[in-house]
């Protein structure tokens, strides 16, 4: 038998890259604790049956400048080398998988608008952010993280910048052996030009979905579907799967409006994040061509009553039933 136009070949490559056999990452991203932790503290993490962590060692730059900071005595210890280490360790001591993605905060800004505006502060920022991240390439390496995100957001510096990224990923390559891929904002994956040289295509997913306080999980199945459609035929276009490297909605009101965060503007609402949730997974996880994602966020030490109130955070909410009823599939 022949597939005409495609041939046996091109038929097992692509069935390669969508084999659903593939169990999926149940993955949350962990919020780094200030100071050290015991290691009961990813009790939570396993009994909720997630098999993945993101651990992400925050650089810090004062706006939109040169610098990039990080390993510095002022951060928190999960950020710094010996607590990033640690968390690494201590999520494959409970059989957990582990991501390291490592994140530029931008005090007063997004990391998505950071630009520069002459060449030679570009070329000082492209060493400090090499530096930053070869440091922990290395990092992953030593302690054989399964997957390095190497970068985060960052859709001006792409598309500014091409010879950078392409000059840094093979520098990547030549101390990490590992799995590679690079974390898209919701507006701009198809704008990458180097998913090629990477394993998996990674979205930060804060797709807006509707203007309504609390959309029903219909409503919302209908917003994901021309996003979804869009997905697949990239997905398909360029040969590899898609990872969520971010997903997300706050416990409040208008959750799919702003799904990039509200910060506590709107008023609690658990219902709509339930909402939220359910319906991205009824969306994307029975995907041949979605590998799964990494919830936002997971704290692993206590929150405050505010943050617990309309955060990201679905711990201790009504969200951790529909979570814990997917990761269990």
């Amino acid at each position: 038998m022949k597939i005409q136009g495609f041939g046996w070949f091109g038929f097992l490559v692509m069935f390669s890259f969508f084999s659903c056999s593939q169990k999926k990452i149940n993955g949350v991203n962990l919020v780094s604790p200030p100071t050290k932790i015991e290691e009961n503290c990813f009790t939570e993490v396993t009994k909720m049956n997630a098999n993945w962590v993101s651990v992400i060692p925050y650089a810090f730059s004062k706006g939109y400048s040169t610098e990039v900071q990080f390993n510095s005595d002022y951060q928190w210890w999960g950020e710094k080398e010996q607590g990033v280490a640690y968390l690494i360790n201590t999520a494959k001591k409970k059989n957990l998988k582990v991501m390291l993605k490592p994140h530029v905060w931008f005090r007063n800004g997004f990391a998505t608008e950071f630009t520069l505006q002459n060449e030679a502060d570009w070329v000082i920022w492209e060493k400090n952010y090499t530096n930053y991240i070869l440091f922990h390439a290395s990092l992953a390496q030593k302690n054989k993280v399964d997957l390095f995100c190497f970068s985060t957001e960052l859709k001006q510096v792409v598309k500014q910048r091409p010879k950078f990224w392409t000059t840094l990923i093979a520098k990547i390559k030549q101390v990490y052996k590992g799995k590679l891929t690079y974390a898209a904002n919701w507006d701009n994956y198809q704008n990458v030009f180097f998913w090629d040289q990477l394993d998996y295509i990674g979205i930060d997913v804060y797709f807006p979905l509707s203007d309504k306080k609390e959309p029903s999980i219909e409503e919302l199945n209908m917003a994901w579907l021309p996003i979804k459609k869009s997905m697949a035929v990239y997905a398909k276009q360029q040969k590899k799967n898609v990872l969520f490297t971010e997903y997300g909605f706050e416990s409040c009101d208008y959750n799919t409006k702003n799904t990039w965060g509200s910060h506590g503007k709107f008023a609690e609402n658990e219902q709509a994040q339930v909402n939220a949730y359910t319906s991205l997974y009824t969306t994307f996880y029975d995907e041949n061509w979605f590998l799964g994602g990494f919830l936002w966020k997971w704290h692993l030490t206590p929150t405050t009553l505010r943050s617990k109130a309309t955060s990201f955070s679905p711990k201790h909410k009504k969200v951790m039933e529909v979570i814990d009823r997917q990761f269990k599939k």
